[in-house]
């Protein structure tokens, strides 16, 4: 196999498609609102993206059957904008492994007819979350009226250090290919999933792209995380030290 290798599916009709990216990061909030995208809407996978740079294993389905673990795009049929979905369960384990799967995914947008993007993540406030804010960040000044008028916030340094990973590097490098980027992060306390803030996400994206969703299931896993979020503040309260990601574990 190559360092990285890119398998088509299926060659999708799409119409100025949207390219929307939602790997693991923070509350699992970017990956948790494109995966509600795929669940929500009519979608087609289309292409599959190998790399080296992925953790050396393989998934096993339901069935028990193993699949090399990758990174996918869906073609997305929605009532507003055609979108080509990017999602996955890895990031790359290197830094020049980030540049690298970043430039072969814009590869696959550009070849797909991408020429606008939306990276999704998440915040960390290192608190419980009451009120939920998206915050910005664009390639060009002139997006930011468009993005405020949707409720999203722009803030001097924040996030602090900047935006890791693909979502920031899909606004540099796309940035050098002239592709109208931005990234939509909704806060979230950093302990845990958190499908509250994928629907402030994804309810920015909707009024951008005009289509509309149902969010009942997403309130339904809500729920279940009201359920962790009422012990941890019980922690808080007890004067607790915080639970570990071990403890915290959540199958979304």
């Amino acid at each position: 196999m190559d360092a990285i290798d890119i398998e088509t599916v299926v060659e999708p009709t799409l119409s100025d498609p949207v390219l929307i990216e939602g790997l693991p990061g923070v509350g699992h909030v970017g990956k948790l609102a494109a995966e509600y995208l795929l669940e929500e809407f009519e979608s087609e996978l289309v292409r599959r993206v190998y790399a080296d740079e992925f953790p050396p294993q393989v998934s096993i389905d339901e069935d028990g059957v193993a699949d090399l673990v990758h990174a996918e795009f869906h073609a997305v049929e929605t009532d507003g904008r055609d979108l080509l979905v990017l999602t996955g369960d890895h990031q790359a384990g290197s830094n020049a492994g980030h540049y690298h799967l970043t430039e072969a995914f814009l590869d696959v947008g550009e070849n797909l007819g991408v020429e606008k993007l939306f990276a999704l993540g998440g915040v960390p406030t290192g608190e419980l979350v009451e009120e939920y804010h998206v915050l910005g960040a664009v390639t060009d000044a002139g997006r930011i009226d468009d993005l405020e008028a949707e409720g999203v916030e722009f803030r001097d340094d924040e996030p602090a250090g900047g935006v890791v990973g693909v979502s920031g590097l899909l606004l540099g490098l796309g940035m050098r290919r002239d592709i109208d980027a931005a990234c939509l992060m909704g806060e979230t306390s950093g302990y845990l999933v958190d499908p509250k803030s994928a629907r402030a996400v994804l309810e920015v994206l909707e009024s951008l792209l005009d289509f509309d969703l149902d969010y009942e299931s997403l309130e339904d896993r809500a729920d279940e995380m009201e359920e962790v979020v009422g012990k941890i503040q019980e922690m808080q309260n007890q004067g607790a030290q915080m639970p570990t990601d071990d403890d915290l574990r959540y199958i979304g």
